[in-house]
């Protein structure tokens, strides 16, 4: 017998003040609307638990219970060096919204740097219950060695990273690669040649991936480029960074600027005043922000899925909860490009 809504088409539409036919055709990934009314309506319907028939089928064909018979629990392990980042929250966020609707749970639980190594880790695990969850969700940013024993744990698991070789867990993480090639091919397209890259290029696969990117995007506009042209290291303080940015920017001289690290736009702006150039006048300007800046929601920026990929990353769970014998996949979200007002074109 088929589960009766608690919500209908009309109740939404009358929520959103839009027309049923609206409604219906967001639902369906019609076009015809705006994407921020798009965005509405399918975080309305998902709040309030509606599905479409075809919502509904797709679920029984992958075996996933739309009534689950138990509420499970799940953990996000995020590191403590991102505690102050938008980043694990936008995930948390993803992941309780898309969980909720199927009665389950997940809690964020601190990975400590200090926690290096197995004795260590074995007892951070038994202090937070970890192998008692029915899953786990592996955020970015976490030291190899903790990703592989976390990795290693006889647990459900789904990656919000790019997955390390043979890795064996399946894996949900926004596109980086694709947004540092619409940010080139933007700057490029606007007559930009000397475009100064900031971001770490070495410690994490994602950086890793944002700077080859980055490096193949400019050889295919012609531009040949080497990492000691850029501000490629790893500064801990925001001191430190703005001076090296500083450092760069004079002698340098680019005409624009990609920030591949999120949270970090406001930093260049200030150093631009430091030096008195005005973006996009002087310097345009694109960054990898993780969310909208509310200060500054014109910044040209790729529009990063991480959101997103947190309900992406919940349904994989409930997926391989039920499906633990199939190979594992491998699931990467792109998301557009937003021009906004900081790249003016090349004089």
């Amino acid at each position: 017998m088929p589960r009766k809504k608690q919500v209908t088409l009309r109740d939404l539409a009358k929520l959103l003040g839009l027309s049923a036919h609206t409604v219906s055709k967001a639902l369906r990934g019609l076009p015809g609307m705006s994407e921020e009314t798009r965005s509405s309506v399918l975080r309305t319907a998902a709040s309030h638990g509606y599905r479409t028939k075809d919502q509904e089928r797709s679920l029984v064909v992958e075996r996933i219970p739309i009534i689950p018979h138990i509420p499970r629990r799940f953990k996000l392990i995020v590191p403590g060096s991102q505690l102050n980042s938008r980043m694990p929250q936008l995930l948390l966020e993803g992941l309780q919204s898309k969980l909720g609707e199927y009665g389950h749970s997940v809690d964020a639980v601190v990975l400590p740097a200090a926690v290096s190594n197995r004795p260590l880790f074995d007892a951070w695990i038994e202090k937070h219950h970890i192998p008692y969850s029915d899953g786990i969700f592996i955020s970015p940013i976490i030291g190899e060695n903790c990703e592989q024993m976390l990795l290693e744990l006889p647990l459900s698991r789904v990656l919000l990273n790019f997955p390390p070789p043979a890795a064996e867990a399946d894996s949900v993480v926004w596109d980086v690669g694709t947004a540092i090639y619409q940010s080139v091919r933007h700057l490029t397209a606007q007559g930009h040649k000397r475009i100064l890259y900031i971001g770490g290029i070495q410690e994490y696969r994602g950086f890793r991936l944002r700077w080859s990117s980055f490096v193949q995007a400019m050889r295919e506009a012609g531009l040949e480029t080497q990492p000691e042209e850029h501000m490629t290291g790893e500064y801990r303080s925001k001191e430190l960074w703005m001076a090296k940015a500083k450092e760069f920017m004079e002698g340098r001289r680019p005409t624009a600027v990609v920030v591949a690290i999120g949270d970090r736009a406001l930093w260049i702006r200030e150093v631009c005043e430091a030096l008195g150039k005005r973006i996009p006048d002087d310097i345009s300007l694109i960054s990898l922000e993780h969310e909208l800046n509310a200060s500054w929601p014109e910044l040209s920026r790729p529009v990063l899925l991480i959101r997103e990929c947190g309900i992406r990353a919940a349904e994989r769970m409930l997926w391989r909860v039920a499906n633990p014998n199939v190979p594992f996949e491998h699931i990467m979200l792109q998301g557009g490009f937003y021009k906004g007002n900081t790249v003016f074109p090349q004089k």
